[in-house]
Formats: structure tokens, sequence, C-alpha cells
């Protein structure tokens, strides 16, 4: 009879991914290092992909991640969740071919106003025309009107946005510089073909490494992708496997660092759309049941704060002060580590501006 899995309490749980995300200890990674460790950064927004890195590495400035970005070593692109990511530039030319089948999935919602547009040529032409000069997308869906006027705008763009690995060029994504959307295909950008896809076994290793220990259906969650079961299967006698709290099947690498429950866990300051919150199916092991949505406002996420490892609070900067709003009382001392590591986090990015921090509480 096979023993059963151990079982991982939530906390155990919180303790082990904090590890993978660099944030219970501050590491000494460099910023394309750890973009690259962490399979990248949600960026919907610019700033958010700095505040991700000042939370979790020894010595960050802004700098050290918009030289990579300047110099082409890390770009923004559409990936993961068909959202904006940051990623290194190797991975940039491979994760777009691993979730291209979830591109695909995401155009068929489309097909209406695509009535009579030929995808293969859309494609062909608005790689032509970016390549040419780097666009924006208005830009980009008012020359693919002129060839298919009948069809609807939006869903043009969309059409060459979900076949086609488009980057944001820079100055976007640039700290401390503006720059509206221009966008080029990742091949022209980074001047070398797009890679092969790489193996979904890979992509698991790799997602288990930064966000484990997971269920299939959380490295689903993360990645966009379906039918990942077997991927996990082939790599079962390579891997250890835990039960959640309600039983449900979590796998891992043998040597990945699973910390003790009661390990402490520093207060960190993470920005809107923080891949933590964002990266599991059973998000409890970060966001406590009671605070389940509190996080979010539509399709607007807040920043938020951690406290022992969990969300506590949220946090935003106003005119001159920081403003931390928690959901409950902080002890004394709880107040003094946050207020400590608020001070570190301006700091770290904002060292020429002066803030008052200020305390709050989150209603309802």
């Amino acid at each position: 009879m096979t023993p059963k899995a151990p079982v991982l309490a939530t906390r155990a749980l919180n303790r082990a991914t904090l590890a993978r995300q660099l944030l219970l200890h501050r590491s000494p990674l460099t910023a394309e290092a750890a973009v690259e460790h962490l399979v990248g950064l949600q960026a919907q927004n610019v700033k958010p992909p700095y505040y991700a890195l000042a939370a979790r590495l020894d010595g960050f400035t802004p700098d050290a991640l918009s030289e990579p970005m300047a110099e082409r070593r890390v770009v923004r692109i559409v990936t993961l969740r068909s959202t904006i990511h940051t990623h290194t530039a190797d991975d940039c030319l491979t994760l777009r071919p691993l979730v291209q089948p979830a591109r695909d999935r995401e155009l068929t919602n489309f097909r209406k106003g695509l009535r009579g547009v030929d995808l293969d040529r859309l494609a062909a032409h608005a790689r032509r025309l970016v390549e040419d000069e780097p666009r924006t997308m208005k830009q980009l869906r008012e020359a693919l009107l002129a060839h298919w006027p009948d069809a609807d705008p939006l869903a043009l763009s969309v059409a060459a946005r979900c076949r086609l690995p488009l980057v944001q060029i820079t100055p976007r994504g640039l700290w401390g510089r503006s720059g509206q959307v221009t966008l080029t295909t990742a091949e022209h950008w980074l001047g070398r073909p797009a890679e092969p896809a790489p193996a979904p076994e890979n992509a698991v290793l790799r997602y288990l490494a930064a966000f484990g220990p997971a269920s299939v259906k959380d490295m689903q969650t993360w990645a966009g992708l379906t039918r990942l079961r077997d991927a996990f299967e082939r790599l079962r006698p390579r891997l250890v496997t835990f039960r959640d709290a309600n039983g449900v099947e979590l796998f891992d690498l043998p040597d990945a660092p699973r910390p003790d429950p009661d390990t402490p866990a520093p207060p960190r300051f993470l920005p809107e759309f923080d891949n933590l919150l964002l990266s599991h199916a059973d998000r409890t092991r970060v966001v406590p049941p009671e605070h389940r949505g509190r996080t979010w406002r539509g399709n607007q996420a807040y920043r938020t704060l951690l406290v022992d490892g969990f969300v506590a609070g949220l946090w935003s900067l106003r005119d001159d002060a920081l403003v931390i709003e928690t959901f409950d009382r902080l002890t004394g001392t709880r107040r003094e580590e946050v207020v400590a590591e608020g001070e570190r986090m301006l700091a770290t990015m904002h060292p020429e501006a002066a803030y008052d921090i200020r305390f709050g509480t989150v209603r309802g």
C-alpha cells in the first residue's frame, strides 16, 4: 500500500512559498537573475516590477532593472494569463511559444469580429508593419483596418497580439521615464529568432522552484494553460508529494526549501498584481479567508502589505505620505517592524523624497 502523503498546513505552505519567492529573506541575486528565478514579474503597469524586486532583493535600486531592460536583456511582453510580464530575453523567446495555445483559445472569443480575415495573412502583415517601424496599438489597428475594413477594430488588434510575440519597446518600462506603449516583435527587438517552446516538464520544474509546493491546478492558474496533469505525472518519480489541509495533492522538488512554519517572516510591501497573490488556484497560503476579495476592486488590484507572511493590509503613496491601512490592529512590535520596512522601501524607491508614514484601518 502506498503511504499517504504528509499534510502541509497553511502556515507551512506559506513559509515554503515565501522562501521560493525571495520574501522570507532578501536575496543577493541580481535583478536579472531574480526575474529569471521568478519566471517573470507581472507588469500591467510600469512600476510594479520595481517594487516587487525591492521587496525581494538586498541592495536593489531601480537602475538594477532599468539597465538590463534598456540593454534588451529584459523585456515586457504578454505571456502568462494573457497579461504583460517582465521577462528575461531568453524566457521571452521560450515562454511565449509555451503559452501560445492559450493565446489561440483567447482569439476564438473574437471570431465574429474576424469574419473573412485570414489570420495567417494578418499575422504576416502585422509583423511587417511593426518590424518596419515600431507602432502603437492604435497605429497598428488603423493599418490593419485599411486591409480589413469590415472587421471589428478591437478584434484585429487582439489577433495581432495573440498571433505575434509583441514586446513593448523602451523607454516604456524604464524607471523614471515616460513613453507610450509602442510595439515590435520579440525577434526583431532582441535580434534573434524565437526558441522552441520548452517541454512542459521543464516549465513544471521552474514553476515549483518559484511557487511550490503546488497542485496541478495551481500551475494551470499561474500559466493560464490546461492539461498539465500528464507533465506532472511524467515527473512524479522525480518529485515529492504532500497534501494540503483539504486533501489536495501538492507536488514539489525534493531539495526545495520548506522552512519550519514558525520561521519569522518580516513585513513586505508588495505592488499591485504581485505574482505571489496570483499564481495559485488556492490562495489561502498567503491570503487569509477572512480577507479574500479585499485586495481587489473590479479589475484593479491594490498594493498589499504582508505581516507574518500573510496579507494584512493595503498601502499607497499619497502626496507626501506612505499610507498603510491594515485589516486588523497591529501589535506595537508588529507596527514598529512595518514602519522599519516602510522606511526601507521608501529609501530604496524614492531616496530624494520625504514621506511621512501614516496608519489607518481598512473598513469593510
